[in-house]
């Protein structure tokens, strides 16, 4: 398991502790805070973020990577994510039982791209009142009439739709272990943490739980899950049959939702000796 569900789990993976959901964020003024600042000044964290990785590609390995591993340490205490497959969605939002959609703020600041409302504020009680206030300063919106609450069901099928656009979900804290968010991205999206985590090798989210595998007798060689894949992670092997490179996977589980014949599946990260400890 990776380092959170060890610190934060209690014996289970850590976005599926009740208790990671439950804290009260009328008396949290730190956390509300937090989140309405990272809501207002996201598009000066996003240029600060790739100016900072692009100066630390011009120091030497060994600084750079000291540097980028002690930002990542304090990066977990605040904000920090992993992928999460649909099913463990569908757990998270059993526990999670006020479900609030957002515009995505990376598709907000990512050019060409539209603020598709594909991110959901997961908590147990109603956020609206702490997000609104972070919002207000944009200049097309959302006020919060453009919060969209939702049951599990529309939950649901909003997260599958998601799949059918080759978008990973990812559970986020505010404020470790909180989590408070299922954000549904890939690079093309604007994802600024998949561009920092893949892009500049700066962590700001662990690798999934699982691990996909294919089952090349039941592969057809379509080539859907490698179009798919938001990693990259998906090839064609000697036998020509199509299959994720294990030690690539970051363990979605979205290549599932386009394959036809269901031969992939996933697999605990665990049982895969070749990235069981690759987080």
């Amino acid at each position: 398991m990776c380092r959170f569900c060890v610190q934060h789990g209690e014996g289970k993976r850590w976005y599926l502790n009740a208790k990671n959901y439950s804290y009260d964020l009328q008396s949290d003024v730190r956390r509300r805070e937090y989140i309405h600042d990272f809501i207002s000044g996201f598009d000066q964290k996003r240029a600060n973020a790739v100016t900072g990785m692009e100066l630390l590609g011009k120091l030497p390995t060994p600084i750079e990577r000291a540097a980028k591993s002690m930002l990542s340490k304090r990066q977990q205490e605040h904000h920090f994510g992993q992928p999460v497959p649909i099913e463990e969605c569908a757990q998270i939002l059993d526990i999670a039982t006020s479900v609030t959609t957002i515009p995505c703020i990376c598709r907000m600041h990512a050019p060409g791209q539209r603020a598709d409302e594909v991110c959901m504020l997961v908590t147990t009680q109603p956020i609206e009142p702490y997000i609104t206030d972070g919002f207000k300063d944009y200049a097309e919106g959302p006020d919060l009439d453009d919060f969209h609450r939702l049951e599990k069901a529309e939950a649901m099928q909003l997260l599958r739709e998601c799949e059918s656009r080759g978008l990973m979900h990812s559970i986020w804290t505010f404020e470790t272990p909180f989590a408070a968010a299922i954000c549904n991205c890939n690079l093309e999206s604007g994802c600024m943490a998949m561009r920092l985590t893949k892009g500049y090798e700066m962590k700001v989210m662990w690798r999934g739980e699982w691990v996909a595998i294919a089952d090349a007798e039941t592969c057809t060689s379509c080539g859907r899950c490698a179009k798919a894949c938001p990693f990259d992670a998906i090839e064609r092997t000697d036998a020509k049959t199509f299959a994720p490179r294990a030690e690539d996977c970051w363990g979605c589980g979205v290549c599932r939702a386009h394959c036809r014949e269901d031969a992939l599946r996933l697999v605990d990260r665990r049982e895969v000796p070749a990235v069981a400890s690759l987080w």
